[in-house]
């Protein structure tokens, strides 16, 4: 959410937001700036905007950034809450364009969670399909056993 209001408030093009672009990087230092604010003033903000009108046995909330969205998940849904993080080597991510930019992959934005949450499960995702279908099948199952 924190990027289609973003868009919304400052007319940004959400579609190239998506992506690895110049565009993104350009926007990106503010788009941090403008999240955190919006947290400051409120701390489930963005965590409430996501689940705003859904409705379905499972939910997948992707892309949380700090430790404060995880408890707020934790704290509004308790004990059904799954948490599962997706690793992949700094050498897939720059296979991938990653490019480590000072000030905004070492903020909390980028690395909030890297301490501090006991996940439930922990993907790992460097390109072997078959090892990434292994690790997915054991926790579509338990998924599947709370439905």
């Amino acid at each position: 959410p924190a990027d289609l209001l973003s868009l919304q408030e400052h007319g940004l093009d959400f579609q190239r937001l998506l992506d690895a672009s110049a565009y993104k990087e350009m926007y990106r230092q503010d788009m941090i700036r403008w999240g955190e604010e919006k947290r400051r003033a409120d701390p489930g903000f963005f965590c409430r905007t996501a689940v705003e009108g859904a409705a379905q046995p499972v939910w997948v909330v992707s892309d949380t950034r700090r430790l404060s969205d995880v408890e707020w998940f934790r704290d509004v849904y308790g004990d059904v809450v799954q948490t599962v993080r997706v690793v992949a080597t700094e050498e897939t991510r720059k296979r991938r364009n990653w490019v480590f930019v000072d000030g905004v992959d070492d903020a909390e934005s980028e690395c909030g969670l890297d301490q501090g949450v006991a996940f439930d499960w922990v993907i790992t995702n460097d390109g072997d399909e078959l090892a990434l279908g292994e690790q997915l099948e054991p926790l579509l199952r338990s998924l599947r056993g709370r439905l």
